[in-house]
């Protein structure tokens, strides 16, 4: 009788040993993705952040602390607020129009709809990011200079 394939290999499609430990090392560095390449086989684990990545999360930190009744308002994941602008593409977000300049807004500014709030390159090109609607800026999401990902929560605009 012939051994089928699976059984004809004595090594594992999947080594869970190896997934778990990359997880541990995921858990234990603060990364969100790590791969790996050992004799012709790849892996890669990754998660998806649930929280804002720490160059967000120290930037919204600055932000001016709100009193306990309004932060029930405020929705804990800043890509389901209201008044949330999204990367409209894949690029490199500014928040000035060239280094060293001022910032298009910052935290508290207000804002009228169509102002430009940041620009994304792209392809060697400059987009600017136009405020959807006029009011206050209450947090940036993005860290200059960085790479933003299309739908990525950029800035709050309230």
């Amino acid at each position: 009788m012939a051994k089928s394939p699976k059984t004809a290999s004595s090594t594992p499609l999947v080594d869970h040993e190896l997934i778990h430990e990359l997880t541990k090392l995921l858990d234990e560095t603060g990364l969100t993705e790590i791969e790996i390449e050992q004799d012709g086989q790849r892996v890669r684990v990754a998660r998806t952040a649930a929280t804002p990545t720490a160059p967000a999360a120290s930037r919204m930190a600055s932000a001016a602390p709100q009193p306990v009744g309004e932060s029930a308002k405020v929705p804990l994941d800043p890509a389901k607020h209201p008044g949330v602008v999204k990367s409209p593409m894949v690029g490199t977000a500014y928040g000035s129009p060239e280094p060293g300049a001022k910032p298009f807004v910052e935290i508290g500014a207000k804002v009228k709809a169509g102002e430009t709030l940041l620009i994304i390159e792209a392809m060697k090109t400059m987009n600017q990011i136009p405020s959807p609607r006029a009011g206050t800026v209450i947090q940036i999401l993005f860290e200059d200079g960085q790479p933003v990902e299309f739908g990525e929560p950029l800035v709050i605009v309230e």
